[in-house]
């Protein structure tokens, strides 16, 4: 079972760009390395940087080095799917050949879950002819649609309203696991109680919760005492009657797999949004290199890396300047490869320019001849 989202926020600045691409790309989540780049890139390996930059230098071929920047889908698989990492990257290039044909797209396939999920990055501008991608919601309809129909075709499971991944039904008054909408928590009106208060409050703190702490704190601005500690294996919620609520009743009742596991992945789940989405740009913005400045320049003044200065194997000089004057010769040689890059990439926009209407040319003037031998005829 696929489950398909589209990621949105942040999407007008260069430095949330580059932080979704540094995130996708973690080595950590990307444990057996399955990545691929469709689409103009140079470079033999994939990093983040040489992504963010072949990205930006189509957007400045184009003169459109603004707006929105990127799109991201995730596509995520339920953690008793019987997928593989290789499905999942054949998955990720047949979406984007279907709705992200001639631009850029970054394929990563996280493996750091129970569950496998691929990141799709995407440049909103073409490669082709420099037109910006655009999503209405019909398009994100037929995502959908095509992500069911690829799982059909591999024999995997789709998603059915109204069933369990099993295919078993989702009976009445039953909750469906991390559900966010409050108002569908209880079909069953005679499941109202203290119980299903409990469980209202859960919904209502999980939606935007990203640390137990945070997840304490959010119950007990809704009435609800949590007591979560390491020596107890079980978490117990009490309201202001003295009514205490068990994670396990919850959870047997609701089937919301409330326990210390399943929601300190949920935690983890929320965060990884937040950080492959919408991370605070303040210092984004800011090439790599600036910022590693900053960490030099503190540490010239002996607030911090100072021993890691003197002590630098590439200077041997123990010589701050020299360390700086270092990086700076390093930046302008990546600055260099890169204008290199954009030379030569606009070479080759030029020559299938100069391809295409010397094409033209030939074609109108084989036109005219054949019109002139057929009046000479």
């Amino acid at each position: 079972m696929a489950i398909n989202k589209v990621i949105n926020k942040s999407t007008k600045s260069h430095g949330a760009m580059k932080n979704v691409i540094q995130y996708v790309l973690q080595e950590k989540k990307i444990i057996d390395g399955y990545a691929d780049i469709i689409g103009p890139y140079e470079p033999d390996r994939i990093t983040y940087d040489d992504v963010y930059q072949a990205f930006l230098m189509e957007k400045k071929i184009w003169k459109k080095d603004s707006g929105r920047m990127y799109a991201h889908n995730i596509i995520s698989f339920h953690r008793d799917e019987k997928v593989t990492p290789e499905e999942c990257m054949e998955i990720g290039r047949r979406f984007c050949d279907q709705f992200f044909s001639g631009h850029q797209s970054l394929i990563a396939v996280h493996q750091d879950r129970d569950h496998l999920h691929i990141h799709i990055v995407t440049n909103t501008v073409s490669y082709i002819d420099g037109r910006k991608l655009h999503q209405s919601k019909a398009d994100l309809e037929k995502q959908k649609v095509f992500t069911n129909q690829l799982c059909k075709e591999r024999g995997l499971s789709v998603a059915e309203k109204g069933k369990h991944f099993d295919g078993t039904k989702i009976e009445e008054g039953e909750i469906r696991g991390w559900s966010k909408d409050k108002y569908h928590l209880l079909v069953n009106e005679a499941k109202k109680s203290f119980v299903a208060d409990c469980a209202i409050a859960i919904v209502e703190t999980l939606q935007d919760c990203t640390s137990r702490e945070a997840f304490i704190a959010g119950m007990t601005q809704r009435g609800w005492n949590v007591t979560w500690t390491a020596k107890k294996k079980h978490i117990t919620f009490m309201n202001g009657n003295g009514d205490k609520v068990r994670d396990t009743n919850i959870s047997k009742t609701f089937s919301m797999n409330i326990d210390k596991e399943n929601l300190i992945h949920e935690f983890e789940r929320q965060n990884e949004c937040r950080l492959a989405g919408s991370r605070s740009d303040r210092d984004r913005e800011e090439d790599g290199f600036e910022q590693y400045y900053r960490e030099v320049e503190s540490a010239v003044e002996g607030i911090d890396h100072a021993e890691s200065v003197r002590n630098d194997p590439e200077t041997g000089t123990g010589d701050p300047a020299a360390f700086i004057r270092k990086l700076d010769d390093e930046e302008k040689a990546a600055r260099a490869e890169r204008d290199d890059r954009r030379a030569e990439r606009r070479r080759q926009s030029a020559a299938r320019e100069s391809d295409a209407r010397d094409a033209e040319q030939r074609t109108e003037e084989e036109s005219i001849g054949s019109r002139s031998s057929g009046r000479s005829r």
